[in-house]
């Protein structure tokens, strides 16, 4: 395993790759998961990453399943105190806002992210969180205000570092200034959707947010203090299963050069597709820390094996022109 620091300065030492525990407990079974866990742990995985709502969409989800089944893996195994902890607040379920989802999502007002840490501190089983991300927009309540209750959270001692997640790179930049403006603790890393091909130009994104090049532009000019994340590196599966097709929004002309591109590396370099990209992200002018969505131990192994695979050059070259 390769290490690096979580959102610079003090920031945790946390795993070049992290655990996605978006499925577990809801379409992936926790003897599953619990395998899964204990594969990335036995590699020296540390980071792993969840949500107060994961996964509420599911038929008969709450949101309250990831964390839940997170926590009973870490005081089975004792393992709180090896693993960098990443949840997330803000697109929870608020019943009193309606009984539809996601037009009911708790929002980033300070009582939502109070009740938020004190909700996932609960079922996680621990007393403190290592990353805690605001996880979409809310455009409703003041900056300032959000900004406020994050750096109150630091304050506190329930969290260490602070991230966002699905946020236009202005409102992270504003967000920013207004702690820095105060000598408030800021947000010091940023996840967003980030694979290899490029989404189709005007897709829309609902909740979630792509990197572009504006995101990576600022990440580049303040990586001493701001760690990028990737979610949906792998498109789901999209490009290890051919009978599975790409998302919509990556299914255009322009991703044929780059499929063609890809799957050249990756046969040069006996790889797969799935390593190849996550290659290129973490090896990337911005160094991006995947979060892997992964339902087996054999695809964990797979990603695994991507940490020793070192595109060369030509081979990065050719993958960021294509």
């Amino acid at each position: 395993m390769r290490y690096r620091t979580l959102g610079g300065g003090s920031g945790p030492l946390v795993s070049a790759l992290c655990l996605g525990a978006l499925p577990f407990g809801t379409s992936v079974d926790e003897p599953t998961s619990f395998a899964i866990l204990d594969r990335f742990a036995e590699a020296g995985g540390t980071f792993v990453d969840t949500a107060d709502n994961y996964a509420c969409w599911v038929p008969g989800g709450t949101g309250d399943e990831s964390e839940l089944l997170l926590g009973r893996w870490l005081r089975s195994r004792g393992a709180r105190d090896r693993t960098v902890l990443a949840t997330k607040v803000g697109a929870r379920p608020d019943p009193s806002r309606g009984s539809e989802w996601p037009a009911n999502l708790e929002g980033l007002g300070e009582k939502a992210v109070r009740d938020g840490i004190d909700g996932s501190l609960r079922r996680l089983g621990t007393d403190r969180v290592d990353l805690y991300y605001a996880h979409v927009e809310d455009r409703d309540v003041p900056l300032e205000e959000t900004v406020g209750a994050f750096a109150g959270l630091v304050q506190d001692g329930t969290v260490d570092v602070l991230g966002v997640s699905n946020h236009a790179t202005w409102r992270l930049a504003e967000a920013r200034s207004i702690a820095a403006a105060q000598g408030l603790p800021g947000f010091r890393a940023v996840q967003q959707r980030h694979t290899y091909l490029r989404p189709r130009y005007g897709a829309e994104s609902g909740l979630q947010r792509e990197t572009d090049e504006e995101l990576l532009d600022y990440a580049a000019a303040h990586d001493e203090d701001l760690t990028l994340l990737g979610y949906s590196t792998l498109m789901h599966g999209a490009y290890a299963r051919p009978e599975r097709p790409l998302p919509e929004r990556y299914d255009h002309p322009g991703s044929v050069a780059r499929l063609r591109v890809v799957r050249e590396v990756a046969a040069e370099a006996g790889a797969t597709v799935n390593q190849v990209v996550l290659s290129w992200l973490m090896g990337g002018r911005v160094p991006v820390v995947p979060v892997l969505g992964v339902s087996s131990v054999t695809q964990l192994d797979e990603c695994l094996a991507a940490l020793d695979l070192q595109l060369d050059a030509v081979q990065r070259a050719r993958l960021d022109t294509a």
